[in-house]
């Protein structure tokens, strides 16, 4: 992973970005020493959201299974019917 300075951040934003959204690797920017943000490109940024929203439903549907909040097929069909018309 790629580290710079907040510093050369301001100094060469341009570059830094182009090769962001080239290598599609993120940086991890620094200000004085420590870690202070992560720069990724909008394309990661998407993909990761994704994946984090099919994994919060997925805990939402196993919550779901655990506490007994669970419908038959034919019934869950019905539902659907009804909420996707």
């Amino acid at each position: 992973m790629k580290v710079e300075l907040v510093t050369s951040l301001k100094r060469r934003a341009t570059e830094i970005i182009r090769d962001l959204n080239k290598k599609h690797e993120p940086v991890l920017i620094t200000e004085h020493g420590k870690p202070a943000a992560y720069l990724i490109d909008v394309q990661s940024f998407q993909e990761m959201t994704r994946k984090t929203e099919l994994l919060e439903g997925l805990a939402r549907g196993e919550s779901a299974i655990n506490q007994g909040r669970v419908v038959e097929q034919r019934e869950a069909k019905e539902r659907m019917k009804k909420w996707l018309a």
